[in-house]
């Protein structure tokens, strides 16, 4: 058994943070079932020339860059999907999906549209590029603009991937309106939500804001709140009676270098969240955890010692946090869709 195809034998989902078709192949062939798109992804892929002749094809058709981007991203977000599909039909839908993010510059801080004109948007947008696709999940981010429109998605039908969570109070907002949603489902059966929880950041943030943790703390405290938050999930749909799981999506689980120049093993917060939901590594974390050799237990319900959590908890200010990494967060949600369309206009040039 491999590391990854241990990491999934535990019950977790393994998702890949790419729509790159080479490495969707290869990361099925050892265990992954779903797969998630943005941005930057679009760009990465686009710049290794193997989709100029598909560019060529969109620019011929007089499409602008804008659009252009968004065919690109439903072109190879669709061949994920394709990939996915019998995981997605063996499931009966709990599993094999792959996520489409909406406009990231709804949430541009230049944009001049109100929290209820966004909602909207993510309202409409949702819908046009849900339609038609049985194992498309649309990702929507935990902004105000975006939790006002998790209802009507979900209500109408909408698999939602509820992005950009890094804490409770973002969390409990989002599920809240998924059950208000449900109840207003006839077709309870079909409904189907993640929460993505980003993890490695919120340690990124404790080293430079709190840097008076203990040692045993610092660098755990993505890790505990992903877990606390798991908990509170698992336990709120325990009783609910729906036929597909509403998951955790654990993200940002690719670790980063410290500040004294260490970087922590490639599986830290693979092996801590292994067991439940989903996890969404980026390809170079699943590359360096296949060559580790580990292989991995359940870890997702053990918590860190008490000491840990009271030295967090007396800390760590959540309503803080939450603020500078959503911030933190927006700007790195909405430039790489600047970048993509800047790479689209050179491409343009490049191919005539």
């Amino acid at each position: 058994m491999t590391p990854l195809q241990s990491l999934v034998a535990t019950g977790t989902k393994l998702w890949l943070d790419s729509v790159d078709p080479d490495l969707i192949k290869s990361n099925r062939e050892q265990g992954a079932t779903g797969a998630t798109s943005n941005p930057i992804i679009i760009s990465d892929l686009l710049k290794t020339g193997r989709f100029d002749a598909d560019m060529k094809a969109f620019f011929a058709q007089g499409l602008d860059d804008e659009a252009v981007a968004w065919a690109m991203t439903n072109q190879l977000v669709k061949n994920a999907q394709d990939v996915f599909a019998d995981v997605w039909a063996d499931t009966r839908g709990d599993d094999g999906w792959v996520s489409f993010e909406l406009d990231p510059l709804l949430e541009d801080l230049a944009q001049t549209k109100n929290t209820a004109e966004r909602t909207a948007e993510y309202v409409r947008l949702g819908k046009t590029w849900a339609a038609g696709h049985k194992n498309r999940m649309i990702k929507v981010p935990a902004t105000p603009g975006g939790l006002g429109a998790i209802e009507e998605l979900v209500a109408s039908g909408v698999a939602v991937n509820i992005t950009l969570i890094f804490s409770e109070r973002q969390y409990l907002l989002a599920r809240d309106a998924v059950y208000r949603a449900v109840q207003r489902r006839t077709d309870k059966e079909n409904v189907k939500t993640v929460y993505s929880i980003f993890v490695s950041r919120v340690d990124v943030y404790t080293e430079t804001h709190v840097p008076t943790l203990i040692p045993a703390a610092q660098g755990l405290v993505g890790i505990v709140n992903a877990k606390r938050i798991w908990k509170m999930n698992k336990d709120f749909w325990a009783d609910k009676g729906l036929a597909r799981k509403q998951e955790m999506i654990f993200a940002s689980t690719g670790t980063k270098k410290m500040k004294d120049g260490t970087t922590p093993p490639a599986w830290k917060y693979v092996e801590a969240l292994a067991g439940s939901d989903i996890e969404t590594n980026p390809p170079q974390t699943n590359a360096d955890v296949a060559k580790s050799g580990r292989t991995f237990t359940k870890q997702v319900d053990q918590l860190p010692p008490a000491d840990v959590l009271a030295d967090i908890d007396a800390k760590v200010d959540m309503k803080k946090l939450e603020e500078t990494l959503m911030s933190e967060g927006l700007s790195k949600f909405a430039d790489p869709h600047k970048a993509l369309l800047k790479l689209i206009g050179e491409k343009r040039a490049a191919l005539k």
